[in-house]
Order: structure tokens, then C-alpha cells, then sequence
């Protein structure tokens, strides 16, 4: 590159011994990378020692529309060759207009001291060396270096910036250089390591003599897989995942295997829909409960069903993943209604109490038995509680089912202590929704105020 002549610098960044003790080797060596093409559309940095140097960047100008200009230099190609050597970073930008300025963005090396530090914890673990190997700046080795007072990345203020532009801070070549590094360094760590005042050979000539690399090096193949406390350390410094998506409104919709292609011998379509198709509703069931806050207190999903259950499962699986039910597999349902013992008004009734909460929700339907002793107090504590005194309607108790005069509402008391909403649907009592742990949320599932309301 014209404009310099290669050589590490004499003030305290390249490499060169000076009066504070900064400083490291005289083989400091240098690397010149080409220019890089136009970076459209993506992020500068795609790891997190990438992502990291720009946030010093970022966090460091003082003037942040500078930056926001280096970055639109450099995602337009405008930075020529890359010159990496100990302590400093150069490179030519060109403005719009094509005018052309050496910019510089300086860091300070590492002490002698401190690179025996970073060579004793990089060699206590093979592993660490070989990430290097591999172009991976492992985090646990980062993390442990920073604790050792060995901070390889830059902080807040670290990344200094000289441009013949005149500026005395970071302005939109400095930062346009910063941008380009953060691609350099995604694609080599090294990079920063001969920032810092060691070129890869000299590292791993140093590491081999204190006997740490030597295996490694000569490896052909690595053991596959990351180190467990890497892993862990990587925690608090990758962004954080994003949130887990909602409980879909319904399962799966499965295509129809009702195709032209010839049936394989021994295979049956139908079989093999309502398979899928109950997979399909039991994952959402799973989902259902572990999103719920009293996970594990629900329905089991899988578990030794009774032949009428097993028949409601099965007919839960067809009609939740199919909008219209017809030829073999309304054939299907029919078959299961019949050996279930219910005809398909009630069949339908049981699979809607299904997918609400499996084999417990079909029990509430189903099962009427009588609350006494101190589960009985406790429902009726919970109910007095669960309305204002003026608001609270009239109810008529049957067994564990409690109706709302007058509000085509009814409250069912299930064995593990929960509340299920029941809607009155052409005469008869339909479930209206997931169970709950107090007669008031369950109220509020099913009661529109749509009815008129009994007063007590």
C-alpha cells in the first residue's frame, strides 16, 4: 500500500520496546489483506469476538453519526487493502466523491508479561489451541485471559483513531477500517491476536516450545464437539435466544395421502393420517402443558388408556388436524364412536374435552362424583372468594359440578383440584377451555355477560 512504508511503528504500539514497558518483539510481522467487496445487506460481524469489537467501536465515538457513515462506506466497498500489524490498523478510504484518505485505527499490544499469562492459560487445555486452529476464539479463554488482566478485546475507548482527514476522533474512515476488521476477524481470530503484538507463527512457535501445542499441531483429526465449560461461559456473551413461539390455535394440518399413486401392499392410507395425525395433536397437548405455569400437574399425554379413552385419543387426532371428515375416514370415526360406546354427537363432545386436557378432561366430562370433607370446604371457600358479594350469581351444586342460574355457565371441579368451564351448547354441557386453579379464572374463560345474570 503506498502511503506507509510497512515498517512497525517506535511509539509504543509496533512492537518496538519503549519507556512504559509496552511493547513485545522484534518479529512483529505484518499482514495485508485485500480489499473487500461491498457488503449489502448483511452484518459486519457474524461472531461474537467480531460483534464485540464493534460494540467498542460503537460505544466508544463520540459522535455516532461518524460512525453510521463509516459503516455505509464500508458496506459500499469504498476501504482498499487491509494493513494489520502490532498495535496498528491501516487502510485508504475513499470518501463519495472518490477523494482518498489513509485512516488508522490504533490498539494497544500486549506486554511481555502478558503474553506469558495468555500462553500459560492457552496451553493448560489442548482445546483452546485447537479452536485457534480451527478459527474460533474460544470464550472461556477470553473470559479467564480478561480475569488474568490479559484483555484481548477491546473495551470502551480502546480503539484510538488517527485519519490525514483531520479529525481527532473517530470520523467515517476510521470507523469504515473498524467495520472492515470486524469481517477480518470473523474469518480469523489470528487477526486480532497479531493486533495485539503476536503474529500466528510466533504464537504457535511459543506454544510448542513450552510443550503445550505440540500435540495439537501434529493432530490430523480433533475429537468433535465443544468444550462443556466454553459452552457454558458462551452464555453471557452470545445474544440471547429468542423467545420460545406461542401455543399454535391448533394442531398440524396433515396432507391427504389420498393420491393416484398405487397403495404400497400391507400399508393402509387411513391407518397411517390418523397415526400422524395424533402425533401431531399430542405434540400440541405436550406443548400445552410444559408452556403452562403448573406444568406436571395436568394430564399425562402418554400413558396405559382404557379402550374408550384410547378411541377418543385416537378420534382427537383425526378430527383436530382435518377441517371436513369424509370417505375412509369418516368410515374411520364411525368405527371409533361405535367401539367407544358413544355415538358421534358425544364422541365429538369427548375429543373436544380431549384436546383440552387429555385423559383428565375427558374424566370431568364424563364422571360426576360427589365432593365431601375438606376438599368440599375448600371448593366452596374458593367460590365465595371468587366474586364480589353483589355480583355473585346463584349455583346450583350436583356432585363436583357447580351451574350458574340463569348464565348457561357451569363450574366443574376436577379430582387433582382444578376448575373446568362448561358452556351450555344445545342442551347440553359442552367443555369451554383449559383448566384452572381458581373458580374465578375459569369463570372468565366461559362467561361473556351476554346472558342475563341471576342475582343472589
Amino acid at each position: 500500500m503506498s502511503g506507509y512504508d510497512g515498517r512497525a511503528g517506535h511509539d509504543g504500539r509496533g512492537g518496538h520496546e519503549d519507556q512504559d514497558g509496552r511493547g513485545g518483539r522484534e518479529d512483529v510481522g505484518e499482514r495485508t489483506f485485500a480489499g473487500l467487496p461491498p457488503a449489502p445487506g448483511r452484518a459486519f460481524a457474524q461472531t461474537w469476538w467480531g460483534r464485540a469489537w464493534l460494540t467498542a467501536l460503537e460505544d466508544g465515538a463520540l459522535d455516532g453519526a461518524q460512525v453510521k457513515a463509516g459503516r455505509r462506506l464500508a458496506r459500499a466497498g469504498a476501504v482498499g487493502a487491509v494493513s494489520v500489524r502490532p498495535g496498528r490498523v491501516t487502510a485508504v478510504v475513499r470518501d463519495r466523491d472518490r477523494t482518498a484518505h489513509r485512516a488508522d485505527v490504533l490498539l494497544d499490544v500486549l506486554t511481555d508479561v502478558q503474553w506469558d499469562r495468555f500462553l500459560d492459560l492457552a496451553g493448560e487445555r489442548s482445546g483452546h489451541v485447537a479452536a485457534l486452529l480451527d478459527r474460533d476464539m474460544p470464550p472461556h479463554l477470553v473470559e479467564d485471559a480478561g480475569a488474568a488482566g490479559v484483555n484481548l478485546l477491546p473495551a470502551l475507548g480502546d480503539l484510538e483513531a488517527e485519519c490525514d482527514c483531520g479529525a481527532w476522533d473517530h470520523c467515517g474512515h476510521t470507523a469504515a477500517v473498524c467495520y472492515q476488521v470486524a469481517r477480518l476477524l470473523d474469518q480469523d481470530p489470528f487477526v486480532l491476536l497479531l493486533l495485539r503484538g503476536r503474529p500466528e507463527a510466533v504464537l504457535l512457535s511459543d506454544l510448542q516450545a513450552r510443550g503445550s501445542a505440540a500435540a495439537v499441531v501434529r493432530e490430523a483429526e480433533r475429537a468433535e464437539g465443544v468444550d462443556a465449560a466454553e459452552a457454558y461461559a458462551a452464555g453471557s456473551i452470545l445474544p440471547p435466544l429468542p423467545a420460545a413461539p406461542g401455543l399454535p390455535q391448533e394442531a398440524g394440518r396433515l396432507p391427504s395421502l389420498d393420491t393416484d399413486a398405487p397403495v404400497p401392499a400391507g400399508l393402509d392410507p387411513a391407518a397411517l393420517e390418523i397415526l400422524a395425525a395424533v402425533t401431531a395433536v399430542e405434540a400440541r397437548l405436550m406443548l400445552a402443558q410444559a408452556l403452562r405455569e403448573d406444568a406436571g400437574r395436568g394430564a399425562a399425554v402418554a400413558g396405559r388408556w382404557t379402550l374408550s379413552q384410547d378411541a377418543v385419543r385416537l378420534a382427537a387426532g383425526v378430527l383436530g388436524c382435518r377441517p371436513e371428515v369424509d370417505g375412509p375416514m369418516a368410515a374411520v370415526i364411525g368405527r371409533l364412536a361405535a367401539g367407544s360406546g358413544r355415538d358421534r354427537e358425544r364422541l365429538a363432545s369427548a375429543v373436544r374435552a380431549w384436546t383440552y386436557g387429555g385423559a383428565h378432561a375427558l374424566s370431568v366430562l364424563e364422571e360426576e362424583w360427589a365432593v365431601g370433607g375438606e376438599v368440599l370446604a375448600r371448593a366452596r371457600a374458593a367460590l365465595d372468594s371468587a366474586w364480589e358479594a353483589d355480583e355473585r350469581p346463584v349455583l346450583r351444586v350436583c356432585g363436583n359440578r357447580w351451574t350458574a342460574v340463569g348464565t348457561g355457565v357451569q363450574l366443574r371441579l376436577g379430582r387433582d383440584g382444578r376448575w373446568w368451564p362448561y358452556r351450555e351448547e344445545g342442551g347440553h354441557w359442552a367443555p369451554a377451555g383449559e383448566a384452572a386453579e381458581d373458580p374465578a379464572t375459569a369463570w372468565a374463560t366461559v362467561w361473556t355477560g351476554d346472558t342475563e345474570e341471576a342475582s343472589s
